[in-house]
């Protein structure tokens, strides 16, 4: 009997300090028009806790939603580009604070695809045999790596975390089609310096950034990359545009947003976008965006998802998703976040402090 992977778990963590565009204005030469207009984005999140304990927050929920317990658990997938730690990995710190004692526990980055990657390649493992029940986690603390003098991107990112729980069905649900790629030709129009050892012996302080981002191309690669991978997954699964219930894609702008479901012959009343409230959190936008359309009924029992992204690489994809039966949680979490007793402007100022002239200062 065929075997399938079906999401049977979902949680968020959104940390609660909110960073508007006015408050951007207060030092950037921009404006709530200048950013919304170009890019849908109002506003965005900043954490004042780590990346593991946001996930900590959406892997508890999501299990809680799930009736499991975090023993249960056979993998964890962690999908990030903005870990707390290298060595050791991030799935791994997860694994010990949940108490899933003997999962399986890798990383996955693929940028903002992360979490779509981790969701191909937990399911493949379920379908397999390998594994049979998994947590997915797409998260990010942009805010600590971010060039915070750089226009082009500090009014683009934003902070979160949330996760999913894959559990083996014999029921034809879950992850039905996905397309993986990437244009690793032009990986360069997409590029964070200062992160990695090619920067260790070259007088960058660690969190001191430069980021590469060539808007214009990476927009033009965006859509038919995205574009090329919806195709192919509704294709392989004989869907037509009416077919789609919902889009859910990765929310980097909206113009993107609007160019991809455009070209899938698919209205946009039936996308799902919160990119207005929390910008672009890189991994953490799809199942971000997922668990906030479950809450507010846009999901409904066996109804076929679209997932789509892209990211540094440059890597896109999409999923077919197919919904089981149940759209609410099953138990609830009383973790939370400890209180956050700064505002998101005093976190980056906070940030643009430690960072001023750092490498610069190295090099003078």
């Amino acid at each position: 009997m065929a075997q399938f992977a079906t999401i049977t778990g979902w949680g968020k963590c959104m940390p609660p300090a909110i960073l508007t565009n006015a408050d951007l204005a207060t030092f950037l030469d921009t404006d709530d028009e200048w950013i919304s207009t170009r890019t849908g984005i109002h506003e965005r999140r900043v954490s004042h806790v780590s990346l593991g304990e946001m996930s900590f927050v959406a892997a508890s929920r999501a299990l809680a939603g799930a009736g499991l317990e975090a023993a249960d658990l056979d993998l964890i997938v962690f999908g990030t580009c903005s870990m707390d730690e290298q060595v050791p990995n991030m799935a791994s710190w997860l694994q010990a604070r949940l108490g899933a004692s003997g999962a399986g526990a890798m990383d996955v980055n693929t940028a903002c695809t992360s979490f779509l990657y981790g969701l191909t390649t937990a399911s493949s493992m379920i379908k397999s045999g390998v594994v049979t029940h998994a947590l997915i986690i797409g998260g990010e603390l942009i805010s600590s790596m971010m060039d915070w003098k750089n226009r082009n991107v500090s009014v683009l990112f934003g902070d979160g975390c949330a996760a999913v729980v894959l559990q083996a069905t014999d029921r034809e649900e879950g992850v039905l089609a996905d397309r993986l790629g990437c244009y690793g030709d032009v990986r360069g129009i997409l590029q964070v310096h200062g992160m990695g050892l090619r920067y260790a012996n070259q007088g960058w302080a660690l969190g001191d950034t430069d980021w590469v981002f060539e808007g214009q191309e990476i927009f033009k690669r965006a859509v038919v990359g995205m574009s090329k991978a919806c195709e192919t997954v509704l294709k392989a699964r004989e869907l037509k545009p009416d077919d789609v219930h919902l889009v859910v894609p990765h929310q980097a702008n909206l113009r993107i947003i609007e160019a991809v479901v455009k070209r899938a012959g698919i209205p946009m009343e039936r996308c799902f976008v919160n990119i207005q409230r929390y910008g672009n959190m890189s991994s953490a936008t799809v199942p971000v965006a997922l668990v906030e359309a479950l809450e507010e009924g846009r999901v409904t029992p066996g109804c076929n998802l679209l997932l789509t992204g892209f990211g540094a690489g440059l890597s896109w994809s999409a999923h077919v998703v197919r919904w089981g039966e149940r759209t609410t949680p099953l138990g609830t979490s009383d973790v939370e976040l400890p209180p956050c007793t700064k505002s998101a402007l005093e976190l980056v100022r906070g940030y643009m402090a430690v960072k001023q002239g750092s490498r610069l200062k190295q090099a003078g």
